[in-house]
């Protein structure tokens, strides 16, 4: 006897959880044209689901009227605003842990560890690496946090492990993996990862890998990043500015992943990198206007001087000056869906009376 239940699923409509995936090939690392993904990409709604009564579900509480597949920053933009309220009674002991956290040697990459450890992997190599994954992560739909945990798991690894060039792109989609496990509801599974190498490596070894991985960070990984800080800081980012807060978001995000491209960056702790970030898309939108207050200097807890550094080197990289050969990134926030931000203009130098105490 069949119960109502069972009737139910015998007569729902099939369906397909794992569409096939665009293969993409790292290939020979100084050769960009071979680092592509087919930017066709599939798309559908869902439109929340109603109980038997007519009541809304759970997921109309955070406003999701539909489920667009080719905007996920904009759903998790609804989603991350409805939380802030949960979580404001604990906002100044979650940014003092965060601090701590974020200065903690055994969660910070090693200053210099190309120069100083590694013998077979250049910076331009970890560059292009990097470009790589964000195409994966575009592929496969993670979420940016995604993308910044697997930088910081790769560089960690590397402060403390020599690797062979041909081993760098699997020691890549391993750190993937690890990260799409500890941020992503669905992540991608190993094999998958296998696919997008177009098979270069086998299963055994991506796991092999992922064990190294965790092993040599001593299973510490949980480490906060750019991203984290991001998150944070969003509710200062466009204090005094007439700007849509969504353009913003997408440009902060923009900016956040190029630092991922630029080894130089490591050596600046996240939230050092999140705050320039926010100084420099103040100034990309409004040129004209100081884009430092002494409100987001309270807040975020840096003065502009401490931000010039990384705000120059950021805008380097905005401007192309800088990874200029590397694509992806700014390709991808050309698209309409990021509102174009990466086709944003900027004068060519931050003034420097910006770095200067008021």
């Amino acid at each position: 006897m069949q119960t109502r239940g069972s009737r139910k699923r015998a007569n729902a409509e099939p369906i397909v959880l794992n569409p096939k995936k665009q293969r993409v090939v790292l290939g020979d690392l100084p050769n960009l044209q071979n680092a592509s993904v087919s930017e066709t990409q599939s798309s559908g709604k869902v439109q929340p689901r109603k109980n038997s009564k007519g009541k809304k579900s759970a997921t109309d509480v955070y406003s999701f009227e539909s489920f667009d597949l080719d905007k996920p920053v904009q759903r998790k933009y609804n989603a991350k605003h409805e939380i802030q309220h949960i979580v404001e009674p604990y906002a100044s002991d979650i940014s003092n842990y965060l601090r701590h956290m974020e200065m903690e040697k055994k969660r910070r990459p090693m200053v210099g560890y190309i120069e100083n450890v590694q013998r077979f992997i250049t910076t331009n190599m970890r560059g292009i690496l990097v470009d790589w994954l964000v195409e994966v992560a575009e592929e496969y739909k993670l979420l940016p946090q995604t993308l910044h945990l697997a930088v910081s798991y790769i560089d960690r690894f590397l402060s403390i492990n020599v690797v062979n060039r041909s081993k760098l792109q699997l020691l890549g989609v391993s750190c993937m993996l690890v990260a799409s496990k500890y941020e992503e509801i669905t992540p991608p599974k190993a094999v998958d990862f296998c696919h997008i190498t177009d098979n270069t490596y086998e299963l055994k070894e991506v796991i092999k890998m992922e064990a190294e991985i965790l092993k040599s960070l001593n299973f510490e990984m949980g480490n906060p990043h750019v991203n984290t800080f991001l998150n944070e800081f969003a509710g200062f980012a466009t204090e005094n500015q007439k700007t849509s807060k969504l353009q913003m978001e997408f440009l902060c995000n923009y900016l956040a992943e190029l630092s991922l491209l630029d080894y130089e960056c490591i050596r600046f702790l996240p939230s050092t990198v999140a705050a320039s970030v926010i100084f420099l898309a103040r100034f990309i939108i409004r040129p004209g206007v100081h884009p430092w207050t002494s409100s987001l200097s309270d807040s975020l807890g840096y003065k502009s001087a401490e931000l010039e550094e990384c705000v120059l080197i950021l805008h380097d990289l905005y401007l192309s000056r800088k990874a200029a050969s590397l694509k992806a990134v700014r390709e991808k926030y050309k698209q309409h869906r990021f509102k174009y931000v990466a086709n944003l203009p900027s004068p060519p130098e931050v003034p420097k009376q910006y770095f200067e105490e008021e």
